[in-house]
C-alpha cells in the first residue's frame, strides 16, 4: 500500500513540474531572426500606383509569424501607419515572374506592391513624393524591427517592356500577312490547301442546273452578331454569284429577319455582278420561322416538296442539325454543310457529302472568291500556323533536356 501512495505522489510531481515548464516556455519571448535585406523600388511597367518592396525570407518564417510594413512620408517619421500585413510563409517573388524572371531562387525572398494612395485615404501619389518603409516581424507578443529604411517614388511608364514580346510577334505576322497580299496580287493562281467541301460546289451546282432543280441554302440559327453567321453570308454571295452565271434557280431559308435582309442584299449583288440583275428574284429568300422547331419542320417541308438537288447548310446550327440533314438525305440530294458548332459536326460529316470543318467555314470565302486580299491573309495563316507548330515541336525537345526558355517567350504579363 505505501509502495502505491509513493507511485501516485510521483505521477503528480512529474505531471505538476512538466505542467509548470510548458506554461513558462509558452510564456517565454520566442526569438525571432530577421530578414537581412529590404528594399524598396518603383513598380515597373505600372502606371505610377504602386511600389515594390522585397526582403529576403527568415528561418522563422511560419504560418503564426507575419510581416508588418509601415509607411511615412517622412524618413525620421513614427511610421506608425501600417501598409500591409502578410504571413511569412507566403508572397514570394515567384507569383511575379514578369519582374524577376523564373529564377530558382526567387523562392527564397518575399515580394509585395504597395498602394500608397489607398494607404493615404485615396491620396494621388506625386511624381516626387518619396516614401519610406520599415519591416516588422511579429509573432504573437513578440515583434522586431529592422533598422533599414526602404525609400522609394511611384512613377508611371509608357511602355510594358515585358510586352515587347506580343509586339514582335504582331509585327513579324503582319509582315507575313503584308507579304503574301502582295504576293497574291502578283499570282492569282497562288496555291491553297484544297478543301474537299468547297470544291464540290460547282459540281452541286452544275447538277442543280443539269436538272432544273433549285439550289437550297439553309443558314443556321444564330443572327448577324455571329461570325459564323457573317461567313455564311459571305459564302452565300460566292454561290449567289455562280447561280447566276449557271442561270439555276436559287433558295435561301431563314429564321432572323435581320439575317433575312442582309441575305437578299448579298444575293442581289451577286445578281448585280454577274450582269444579270433581271434574274434576281426576292422573293427567293424568305423568313420561313423564327422559332427553331417550326423552322426545321418549314425547311423540311421545302425539301420533301420541291427535292431541291443540292443543299448548303452552312452557320451555326444546334438539335436541328440531324433532322435537316437527314431529311435533305431522303431526297437524294449533294449536301454540303459548313458550321463551327463542334456538338454538331458529327451529324454533319455523317448524313452530308461534304462538311466544312471548324475554321474552314471562315476559309471558304476566301477560297472560292481568290480575291488577293482575301487569298494573301488566308496563306499567311496557315504559315504563321506552320511556324507555331514548328516552336512547340521544338520547345517540347528543348523542355525534355530541362531547357524551358522557349515557353516563355509567348507569355502575356
Amino acid at each position: 500500500m505505501n509502495l502505491f501512495k509513493r507511485l501516485i505522489f510521483s505521477i503528480a510531481a512529474f505531471l505538476t513540474t512538466f505542467f509548470a515548464v510548458t506554461v513558462l516556455f509558452a510564456q517565454s519571448p520566442v526569438f525571432l531572426i530577421p530578414p537581412t535585406e529590404f528594399r524598396a523600388f518603383d513598380t515597373p511597367n505600372d502606371d505610377g500606383e504602386t511600389i515594390s518592396l522585397t526582403w529576403s525570407t527568415s528561418p522563422n518564417d511560419a504560418p503564426d509569424v507575419f510581416y508588418v510594413i509601415y509607411i511615412d512620408k517622412d524618413k525620421n517619421g513614427a511610421f506608425e501607419k501600417e501598409a500591409i500585413r502578410i504571413k511569412s510563409n507566403t508572397s514570394y517573388r515567384t507569383s511575379v515572374p514578369e519582374i524577376y524572371g523564373y529564377k530558382k531562387g526567387n523562392g527564397n525572398y518575399h515580394y509585395v506592391q504597395i498602394f500608397p494612395g489607398k494607404v493615404f485615404n485615396g491620396e494621388a501619389p506625386g511624381k516626387k513624393q518619396v516614401y519610406h518603409f520599415k519591416l516588422a516581424m511579429v509573432a504573437g507578443d513578440t515583434k522586431i524591427t529592422l533598422d533599414t529604411i526602404a525609400s522609394a517614388s511611384a512613377r508611371g511608364n509608357w511602355f510594358h517592356k515585358k510586352k515587347i514580346n506580343n509586339f514582335l510577334i504582331m509585327i513579324i505576322l503582319s509582315a507575313i500577312i503584308l507579304y503574301f497580299i502582295v504576293h497574291a496580287r502578283r499570282n492569282p493562281n497562288m496555291f491553297l490547301r484544297k478543301i474537299g467541301g468547297l470544291d464540290a460546289v460547282d459540281e452541286a451546282l452544275g447538277r442543280a442546273t443539269e436538272m432544273g432543280k433549285p439550289v437550297l441554302f439553309v443558314h443556321g440559327l444564330t443572327g448577324m452578331g455571329s461570325i459564323s453567321t457573317i461567313a455564311a453570308t459571305s459564302i452565300l454571295g460566292r454561290i449567289a454569284r455562280k447561280i447566276a452565271d449557271y442561270d439555276a434557280n436559287l433558295k435561301v431559308v431563314n429564321n432572323d429577319p435581320i439575317v433575312m435582309s442582309v441575305s437578299q442584299e448579298v444575293v442581289k449583288e451577286s445578281y448585280l455582278e454577274a450582269g444579270r440583275p433581271d434574274a434576281y428574284n426576292p422573293d427567293n429568300v424568305f423568313l420561313v420561322a423564327s422559332e427553331q422547331f417550326p423552322y426545321v419542320a418549314a425547311v423540311g417541308g421545302i425539301m420533301t416538296r420541291e427535292r431541291p438537288a443540292a443543299n448548303f447548310f452552312i452557320g451555326y446550327f444546334y438539335a436541328e442539325a440531324l433532322i435537316l440533314a437527314e431529311t435533305g438525305a431522303s431526297t437524294g440530294a449533294i449536301q454540303i454543310a459548313g458550321t463551327d458548332a463542334y456538338t454538331q459536326l458529327p451529324f454533319f460529316i455523317t448524313t452530308c457529302d461534304y462538311t466544312l470543318i471548324g475554321e474552314e467555314l471562315y476559309a471558304a470565302s476566301a477560297y472560292l472568291s481568290r480575291e488577293p486580299m482575301l487569298v494573301g491573309t488566308l496563306r499567311a495563316q496557315d504559315v504563321g500556323k506552320g511556324i507555331l507548330i514548328i516552336i512547340l515541336i521544338l520547345g517540347t525537345l528543348l523542355a525534355s533536356f530541362g531547357l524551358t526558355f522557349i515557353t516563355h517567350l509567348f507569355e502575356v504579363f
